[in-house]
């Protein structure tokens, strides 16, 4: 298997946990939101400890090759406030309402609904309408996000397959309460778990198209600084997702020092992983 097969294999892989993520709302009698706050929190350890210890260092290594070591530093650091600039940008035009990061209490409102169902017998007609409306938007909108995610993955992958595997893993992690979030209100409005599981899936194939399209536009570029760059520019999303997302949902799902357990959890897998890898 070729390294870019691999790559976009990866990224189509975490980009599909958002059906992970309905299925568990969907089908699950017993939901464990502590495990899940446990989950999200290792998934930031994972992205934060990588993307300033190996994307952002890797980065700054292939820029001073060309431009000496200021320069390197220069333009990793553009690479880096760039790609955080990039994801704020998506998050500013977004309306808060139906934005998943500005919206965590009501995907843990949902993960608890998902267990008791109650709020299927108190559903009307508006009120259906109104869920159902908010499942779509919020699939519309995760799938948004999942661009950059998904050039994200697919570009780490083409760095090293090791580290590729690692960020898909977090990734996919932190794409199952955005599943959840899409399934339940979409479920509670039309009754149908079918429709529930192909909207929440759907959102998630937006990361492997974005991943293929970032990288038919910058591919021609790959020969000089513009890698360097990418991965200094991958690194500040992955920081900004994990900073933004990750640990505020982590808190919302469970009690901090769960979240704070799996961060540091996540780090410490992270950094005896990349120390094996150079042993």
């Amino acid at each position: 298997m070729s390294r870019f097969a691999l790559a976009f294999m990866l990224t189509v892989l975490a980009g599909l946990a958002t059906g992970v993520g309905s299925l568990i709302a969907l089908l699950s009698k017993k939901t464990t939101p502590r495990f899940l706050s446990v989950s999200l929190g290792f998934s930031a350890g994972v992205m934060i400890f990588v993307s300033l210890v190996e994307l952002f260092g890797e980065a700054r290594a292939q820029l001073s090759q060309l431009w000496g070591p200021l320069g390197g530093w220069y333009g990793a650091m553009g690479g880096f406030f760039g790609g955080m600039g990039l994801i704020a940008l998506i998050d500013r035009l977004v309306p808060p309402a139906v934005n998943p990061h500005e919206a965590r209490a009501r995907e843990a409102a949902a993960y608890e609904a998902s267990d008791a169902r109650a709020c299927a017998d108190e559903a009307s007609a508006k009120r259906g309408a109104k869920l159902l409306r908010t499942g779509l938007l919020t699939a519309f909108v995760v799938a948004l996000h999942n661009l950059p995610e998904g050039v994200a993955t697919l570009f780490a992958s083409l760095q090293d397959s090791r580290l590729g595997l690692t960020i898909a893993l977090a990734i996919a992690i932190h794409n199952i309460p955005e599943g959840i979030a899409i399934s339940v209100p979409v479920y509670y409005s039309t009754g149908s778990r079918k429709k529930a599981f192909w909207y929440s899936l759907a959102s998630g194939f937006s990361e492997p198209v974005g991943a293929l399209f970032g990288y038919l536009l910058l591919k021609p570029l790959l020969n000089g600084p513009a890698f360097g760059l990418i991965l200094g520019a991958v690194s500040g999303i992955m920081i900004y997702i994990s900073l933004d997302e990750l640990l505020p949902s982590a808190h919302e799902f469970g009690e901090s020092h769960l979240a704070m357990a799996g961060l540091a959890a996540g780090m410490a897998v992270m950094a005896f992983s990349l120390a094996l890898g150079t042993a």
